[in-house]
C-alpha cells in the first residue's frame, strides 16, 4: 500500500513528499501523528522542497562568477569601513525599492565577488538575478542583433529582479554597444534593479560610454538615487600572493 502511494507522490512530482514520506516510514513514525499532524509534515516537506529546489535554479540561472556568501565575505583593515553599507545591501530591499547599485574600486580588492555574494543573498530570497560580464554581453547582444535573438535576450534580462553587470569601463564602449546599454537600461529603469562593478570612479563612466547625449541619458538612469559603495585598499589577490610568499619564522 506504501508502495503504491508512493509511485502516485512520484507521478505527481510531489518528491519532498516522497522523502518526508519515507522516512516516516521507515523511522515508524506515521503512527505517532494523528492524520492531520502527518498532513501538515508531508506539505511542509513539499513546501521547503520546492523552494531549495527554486533557489538553486535561480543560482544554476544565475551564472554567477564566484559561489559566495555575504557570511564569507572579509571585512578586515580598509574593508572594514564598508561592512555597514555591504550588510545593509545584503538584505536585497533595494530590490524590492527597485534601486540600483554602483561597486567601484581598484582591481582585485573583491567587487565580483561582494556583487557574487549579494545575488546569492538574492537568489535566496526568491528574486531573480542574472550575472553578465560587460564585455562579454556587449559581445553576445551584438551576435545576437545579427542573427535575430536580440528581444528575446533583451526581454529575458527584461524580467530579471536583479541583473549584475560585472567590470563595467574595461574599454570605451563603441557606437553599437551604446545603444544596447542604452536599451537595457531603459527597459530596466525604475522597474528593476541594476547592479555594476566597475575599476573605474563613476565620474569617468561619461568618457567611457562617450557621445554626451547618450551617456547623460544612461547615466541619469543608472545613477540616480543609486547606492554607491567605493572599495578602498590594496588588492587582495597581490595581499594573498605577498602572505603565500613570506617566510615561515
Amino acid at each position: 500500500m506504501n508502495e503504491a502511494i508512493l509511485e502516485k507522490m512520484k507521478a505527481m512530482k510531489l518528491l519532498g513528499m516522497v522523502r518526508a514520506f519515507t522516512m516516516s516510514v521507515e523511522a515508524d513514525k506515521t503512527v505517532n501523528h494523528t492524520a492531520d499532524e502527518l498532513l501538515e509534515w508531508l506539505i511542509n516537506a513539499e513546501w521547503d522542497d520546492r523552494s531549495n529546489r527554486k533557489q538553486e535554479r535561480g543560482i544554476k540561472n544565475a551564472r554567477f562568477r564566484y559561489k559566495a556568501m555575504v557570511e564569507q565575505i572579509s571585512f578586515a583593515d580598509t574593508r572594514q569601513a564598508s561592512k555597514n553599507q555591504i550588510l545593509r545591501l545584503a538584505d536585497c530591499t533595494f530590490i524590492e525599492r527597485r534601486e540600483n547599485v554602483l561597486i567601484t574600486g581598484s582591481t582585485g580588492i573583491g567587487k565580483s565577488y561582494i556583487a557574487s555574494a549579494i545575488g546569492h543573498q538574492a537568489c535566496s530570497l526568491g528574486y531573480k538575478v542574472l550575472y553578465e560580464h560587460s564585455a562579454k554581453l556587449f559581445s553576445r547582444l551584438k551576435l545576437a542583433k545579427a542573427d535575430g535573438s536580440y528581444l528575446r535576450e533583451l526581454v529575458k534580462m527584461e524580467k530579471q529582479d536583479l541583473l549584475i553587470i560585472d567590470d563595467f569601463g574595461m574599454q570605451p564602449l563603441d557606437q553599437q554597444s551604446r545603444a544596447i546599454l542604452m536599451e537595457v537600461i531603459e527597459d530596466r529603469h525604475g522597474k528593476r534593479s541594476s547592479m555594476f562593478t566597475s575599476q573605474v570612479p563613476v565620474h569617468n563612466w561619461y568618457e567611457v560610454i562617450g557621445e554626451k547625449t547618450i551617456a547623460d541619458a544612461i547615466l541619469d538612469r543608472i545613477i540616480h538615487d543609486a547606492h554607491r559603495l567605493e572599495l578602498k585598499g590594496d588588492s587582495l589577490r597581490k595581499r594573498k600572493t605577498r602572505t603565500a610568499e613570506e617566510p615561515t619564522a
